[in-house]
């Protein structure tokens, strides 16, 4: 039921940037990516280098996030952040230029990190101000990349299907064009004025030594992740699946992710060490094999449903693993380094993917299993992270 006040519409509101700037500007690129590659005549290193150009992106955004919130209102951040996002869109929809298309996918993932980090400080303080259902309220927000990929699986493969091959500047055009509505939403007044945080104290040392797991194996999981969700829409029409199974496959895969927020949060809340992290990088690395070692079109909607239901999750055990272990003001920084851990593997992991299907004679299975390969690496280091002992918050709520 929702909050009498308004503040489950007000997050619902606000679970449009991520939806615009993760779920369409940063993952839609994979139901596209076959067309282009096919018409551009890209090799698998190039193809992966538009994720890599959007990670970047992506990095750079949120490690500029702070000094954006002492500059500007959370909402205004929001705001460019989306326009960023459209930009980007629709510069992917005007150009075939090499630089150009990188371009946008760099300032697409910018904006995507901008709109995600400002949008999740406005969704957690109101939420904080119900805290008998911030859980709840805090699953609204981080359900809206779930919903971003939902639209996008409808839209996109119906639309290449539509005009053919060589539609993918169409496909481009109408995702921006779908974004439009769902981005002005947000220019709506977004609760009571916020302003910018101002200058911040001396934070306190994150302990990154001690922490050395956890943020080398978020790297690696990083790095695994994104070939999945760069690559798989290519296999899927490769086993010979068309239009209508290539968004059946996405729409379940954003089903699953916006129910992750609350499928997983009793194990991300009980789970100590990079027990959670580790568990549910298990989860990602099983919806990632499935489809390696069995056929048919239900072993791939499993495999995306085990997939979507826990890749998500990872980014928010991680958050947790910093809010249990350090004091309050150390939070920024902890998350800061497990962003440019994560970041700097999301900028590799299609690249390298790439790199090893080239070599392999265009054969894709090599690559998607190098990337399980790593996978399985960030599962057995982050087992490996115990606690760091320096602070203790029972039932932190988790959040990317």
């Amino acid at each position: 039921m929702m909050a009498t006040d308004g503040t489950a519409r007000l997050i619902l509101v606000l679970a449009l940037a991520p939806a615009v700037g993760l779920g369409v500007a940063r993952f839609a690129y994979a139901l596209v990516l076959p067309d282009m590659q096919a018409s551009l005549g890209w090799t698998y290193v190039e193809a992966g280098f538009m994720n890599t150009a959007n990670a970047a992106g992506y990095l750079a955004g949120a490690l500029a996030s702070p000094w954006v919130a002492r500059r500007l209102a959370p909402g205004v951040a929001v705001r460019v952040g989306m326009l960023a996002c459209l930009a980007g869109l629709g510069l992917s929809a005007a150009t075939a230029d090499f630089a150009l298309l990188s371009a946008a996918r760099l300032l697409a993932g910018a904006g995507s990190a901008l709109a995600f980090v400002a949008g999740g400080a406005m969704a957690a303080a109101l939420a904080g101000s119900r805290p008998e259902r911030a859980g709840f309220l805090l699953g609204l927000f981080y359900a809206g990349p779930g919903l971003g990929i939902l639209v996008s699986g409808l839209v996109a493969p119906l639309v290449l299907h539509g005009y053919g091959a060589g539609a993918w500047r169409e496909a481009w055009a109408v995702l921006a064009l779908a974004c439009v509505l769902p981005a002005a939403a947000l220019f709506l007044p977004l609760g009571p004025p916020a302003a910018a945080s101002g200058r911040a104290g001396r934070a306190p040392a994150v302990p990154l030594l001690a922490m050395a797991p956890m943020l080398v194996g978020y790297g690696a999981f990083g790095a695994g992740y994104i070939a999945y969700m760069t690559f798989m829409i290519a296999w899927v029409r490769d086993a010979g699946g068309g239009a209508v199974q290539q968004a059946a496959f996405w729409g379940v895969l954003g089903l699953a992710v916006m129910a992750s927020p609350w499928l997983w949060s009793r194990p991300i809340g009980s789970l100590g060490g990079g027990r959670a992290i580790a568990a549910l990088t298990g989860v990602t690395l099983a919806g990632a094999v499935l489809p390696l070692v069995a056929e048919g079109a239900m072993v791939l909607f499993v495999s995306s449903a085990c997939f979507g239901s826990a890749f998500f999750a990872v980014v928010a055990a991680t958050t947790a693993f910093v809010r249990r272990n350090l004091p309050q003001p150390a939070w920024p920084g902890g998350i800061a380094a497990a962003t440019v851990a994560f970041g700097l593997g999301q900028m590799a992991g299609p690249v390298a993917t790439g790199l090893v299907t080239d070599l392999a004679g265009g054969a894709l299975s090599a690559g998607l299993w190098s990337s399980a390969g790593l996978l399985a690496l960030a599962a057995a280091i982050s087992l490996a992270q115990r606690d760091v002992g320096l602070h203790r918050t029972a039932g932190a709520a988790p959040g990317p």
